[in-house]
C-alpha cells in the first residue's frame, strides 16, 4: 500500500523550521506495512494545497496533512478542506467541549479563536486531540483516504500513535513491509560494491538491496515489501549471515551500529581496555566513546595533546622526534599511542596527529594529512590517511578510521 506525505507552512519552505514530522510518520508508517513514496513541503495558500491534494490522490491510497490548522488567520488548511471535500464547517461539539475544559483549566480565555479550533468539515471523521486545541480530520473518497494532523510534533506524534494507527489497521488489510540494515565501515561505495558483487547477485529477486553511504559508514539495507513478515525475516539473518562471511572485518553491525559501539563490545568481551591520546581530532575520539552507557568498563582515559609540549610532557614523545620528523608524523603517534597507554595503563592506545585545516598544510603534508596509531601488547601500527580540505570532516573521519584500526587488530587478534 501506498502513501503519500504533505507538510503545509511557509516556515518549512523558508528555512525557519526543518520537516521531522515526516521522517517520523515514514517510519511509523513503514512498521505497519505502509510505503511513503513522495514527501510534499506546500505554501500556506489553497490553491497550492489544493493542486498537492489532487496530485497526492492520484498516486496514493493514503495521503497524510500535517500543519496549517492553527487558530490563526495564517493557518487555511481547515477552509481549505472543506472546500475540497464540498461540504460546510460544523461545530464538533465534543471537541468544543474539550477545548472549554482545557483553557478553563490553564486559566486561559476561551475566546473566538479558540472556539473556532472546534469547528470542523462536516463530512470528516474527526481525530481527537488530547494534547492540544487542534482535532484531526479523517476524509475518503472513492476509496482513498486522506488524514490531516496539527504540524506540532508531539501533537502529531500522539494522534498517530493513538488513533490514527489503530484505524488505519482497520480500514486497510496492510501487508508487512520489513527493512534489515546492516552497517559497515572499511570499503569505498565502489570497492564494496564489488567485494560482495556475488552475494548481492544470488539474493532472491523479492529482496532489494540498497547502498546507504555517509562520511562514517555504509549502510547496507534489504527491503522486502507485501511479504509474510517471519519468513522475510529469517531470510533476511540467512542473507546478512553470508554477507558477514564474505566481508568479516568490514561489518560492524546492525541499523544503529557504529565503528566505536563495535569496537566497545570487543573490549567488554576480552576485559580490555582502551586510552586516548588526540592532537588534530581534539578529544573526538573519546567523546565518542564517554557518550556510549557503560564507558567506564572500558575506557581508561584521554588526553588532548594539542601542542608539542604537551606531547613531550604528557606523553613522553622525545623531542629529537618532533625535531627529526614533526608533529605529523609516524614516529610521533606510535609515540603517543605508547605513551598513553603507559600513563593509564590501558591494554591500548589510540593516537591521532594531523592538521584539520583549513589551514597549515605544506605540499609535503597538505591539509588532511592525519597520522594514526594503535599500541597495545602485540606492539605498536601505525596508518596515514590524507582525507581532504574541511575541517569537520577531517576530524570526523579521522576519528573513525582511527577506531576502525584498533577494531579490526581486536578482530584479527579474536581468530
Amino acid at each position: 500500500m501506498l502513501a503519500e506525505i504533505i507538510t503545509i507552512g511557509d516556515e518549512i519552505l523558508i528555512g525557519q523550521i526543518v520537516d521531522t514530522n515526516s521522517a517520523w510518520l515514514g517510519h511509523e508508517l513503514n512498521e505497519i506495512g505502509i510505503r511513503v513514496v513522495r514527501i510534499t513541503s506546500v505554501q500556506d495558500d489553497p490553491a497550492a494545497i489544493r493542486e498537492a491534494f489532487d496530485n497526492a490522490l492520484r498516486r496514493a491510497q493514503l495521503v497524510l496533512v500535517t500543519g496549517g490548522l492553527g487558530p490563526t488567520k495564517d493557518d487555511l488548511t481547515k477552509k481549505t478542506l472543506a472546500d475540497y471535500f464540498g461540504c460546510p464547517l460544523v461545530r464538533h461539539r465534543p471537541t468544543y467541549e474539550f477545548l472549554e475544559r482545557w483553557m478553563e483549566s490553564r486559566g486561559i480565555a476561551f475566546n473566538e479563536l479558540n472556539r473556532a479550533q472546534a469547528l470542523v468539515p462536516e463530512c470528516c471523521t474527526v481525530l481527537p486531540n488530547r494534547h492540544g486545541t487542534a482535532p484531526g480530520m479523517w476524509f475518503e473518497r472513492e476509496g482513498k483516504v486522506l488524514v490531516s494532523m496539527p504540524g506540532v510534533p508531539f501533537e502529531m506524534k500522539n494522534m498517530v500513535t493513538d488513533t490514527l494507527i489503530p484505524m488505519l489497521r482497520e480500514h486497510f488489510r496492510l501487508d508487512a513491509v520489513v527493512h534489515r540494515t546492516a552497517i559497515t565501515y572499511g570499503l569505498p561505495e565502489s570497492a564494496l560494491a564489488l567485494a560482495i558483487a556475488p552475494w548481492e547477485d544470488a539474493l532472491p529477486g523479492w529482496l532489494k538491496l540498497a547502498y546507504l553511504p555517509n562520511p562514517t559508514c555504509i549502510r547496507l539495507r534489504l527491503s522486502a515489501y507485501e511479504v509474510d513478515r517471519d519468513e522475510a525475516e529469517a531470510e533476511m539473518e540467512r542473507q546478512f549471515g553470508k554477507l558477514q562471511a564474505l566481508i568479516p572485518e568490514c561489518f560492524l553491525g546492525f541499523d544503529d551500529a557504529t565503528v566505536e559501539s563495535a569496537t566497545a563490545a570487543l573490549l567488554k568481551e576480552r576485559g580490555e581496555t582502551l586510552a586516548t591520546a588526540e592532537s588534530c581530532t581534539g578529544g573526538a575520539i573519546a567523546a565518542r566513546f564517554t557518550a556510549m552507557p557503560g564507558a567506564s568498563e572500558y575506557f581508561a582515559g584521554g588526553v588532548v595533546a594539542y601542542s608539542n609540549e604537551v606531547k613531550t610532557n604528557l606523553l613522553g614523545v622525545r623531542p629529537e622526534t618532533l625535531t627529526a620528523h614533526g608533529a605529523v608524523s609516524r614516529e610521533t603517534a606510535e609515540q603517543m599511542a605508547e605513551g598513553v597507554r603507559r600513563a593509564t595503563g590501558a591494554t591500548y592506545g589510540v593516537a591521532t596527529t594531523g592538521i584539520a585545516g583549513p589551514t597549515g598544510g605544506t605540499e609535503e603534508k597538505p591539509v588532511g594529512t592525519v597520522w594514526m596509531a594503535v599500541a597495545g601488547p602485540e606492539g605498536v601500527f601505525a596508518e596515514k590517511r590524507v582525507f581532504g580540505k574541511l575541517r569537520t570532516q577531517n576530524i570526523q573521519r579521522a576519528s573513525t578510521h582511527a577506531v576502525n584500526l584498533l577494531r579490526i587488530r581486536l578482530t584479527r587478534k579474536g581468530k
